[in-house]
């Protein structure tokens, strides 16, 4: 889970999550130990702690030229807008 103020967990087994790193208001990259730029990526806006996640959308790419990150963005109806989001990279 990745969440508002750049804060993230890695989970075990994963691809290895090294940094998040807040670009603008709803807009991330997140690294990864290995190249991810074929990998499939999916994206979900996510509660912090628990309860409801709050209202919004996300969407996920690959980070142009850093075939180690992903690019995030999360919205909300007046725009970008930080979000809590869980992002699963599939290999």
């Amino acid at each position: 889970m990745i969440g508002q103020c750049s804060r993230w967990l890695a989970g075990g087994g994963g691809l290895g999550a090294t940094s998040v790193t807040r670009l603008a208001a709803g807009m991330y990259q997140v690294a990864f130990e290995q190249d991810v730029a074929g990998a499939a990526y999916v994206g979900t806006v996510g509660p912090a702690s628990g309860g409801l996640a709050p209202q919004g959308t996300i969407t996920v790419a690959p980070r142009t030229g850093i075939p180690n990150a992903v690019f995030v963005e999360t919205y909300a109806a007046s725009g970008h807008t930080d979000r809590p989001f869980h992002l699963a990279v599939l290999a």
